[in-house]
C-alpha cells in the first residue's frame, strides 16, 4: 500500500475506532517528515464519493501532519456526508493528493483537466477542485463546480490558478 494512503487510512482508522489522534510514524518517508505542502485525502465507497477534505497550502510542520489532520476531517468533518462509521472503515477507499504551489493564470486556456487542478476566487469566496476525477471533462466543468462550490454565480468573473497535484492511491 502505498505510504501517503496508508497514514490517512491509519490515521482514519484509529480515530473512529479509538476516538484518538495518532502521532506521526517514525517510519514514513522522509518527505512526509521534511516537505511541507498543501495535502487533499479522499474517501470512496462503492465508487461513491464519501468525503473530500484538504488544505490549499501548509497549514502543519509536514505533508505527515497535514495528511493525520485532512484525514481526520475528512471521515468526520465534510458537511456534505454524516461522520464514517466503523462499520465502513473496510469498505472504504482512500487517495491522498499533495498538492504542488497554486499559479496564477490569466485564461482559461491554460487549464488542462487532467494535469491541473484549478482555485478560482471572488472576493473571500474561493473554491477548489482537484485535476483528473471522474465525470469532470472539460475545464468549462471544471470552473463550474469550482464556483459552485465556492457559492459564486456562473456568470461572475473570478480570479484563476492552477496546480498540479500527486495522486497517492
Amino acid at each position: 500500500m502505498d505510504e501517503y494512503v496508508k497514514l490517512a487510512r491509519q490515521t482514519i482508522e484509529t480515530y473512529i475506532r479509538e476516538n484518538r489522534i495518532i502521532t506521526l510514524p517514525d517510519d514514513v518517508p522522509s518527505e512526509m517528515k521534511e516537505r511541507r505542502a498543501g495535502a487533499f485525502v479522499s474517501i470512496h465507497k462503492g465508487g461513491s464519493l464519501r468525503g473530500c477534505i484538504g488544505t490549499i497550502l501548509a497549514t502543519t510542520d509536514c505533508i505527515g501532519e497535514e495528511i493525520i489532520r485532512n484525514a481526520i476531517s475528512a471521515s468526520t468533518k465534510d458537511p456534505r456526508f454524516p461522520a464514517v462509521t466503523e462499520e465502513e472503515l473496510s469498505a472504504l477507499d482512500i487517495s491522498v493528493d499533495v498538492l504542488g504551489e497554486p499559479e496564477e493564470i490569466s485564461s482559461p486556456d491554460e487549464l488542462d483537466v487532467k494535469k491541473y487542478g484549478v482555485i478560482v476566487t471572488k472576493g473571500y469566496r474561493r473554491g477548489l477542485l482537484l485535476p483528473d476525477l471522474e465525470g469532470v471533462d472539460t475545464v468549462e466543468d471544471q470552473i463550474a463546480i469550482s464556483k459552485y462550490k465556492a457559492g459564486i454565480g456562473q456568470d461572475e468573473e473570478v480570479s484563476l490558478q492552477r496546480f498540479e497535484v500527486i495522486r497517492h492511491h
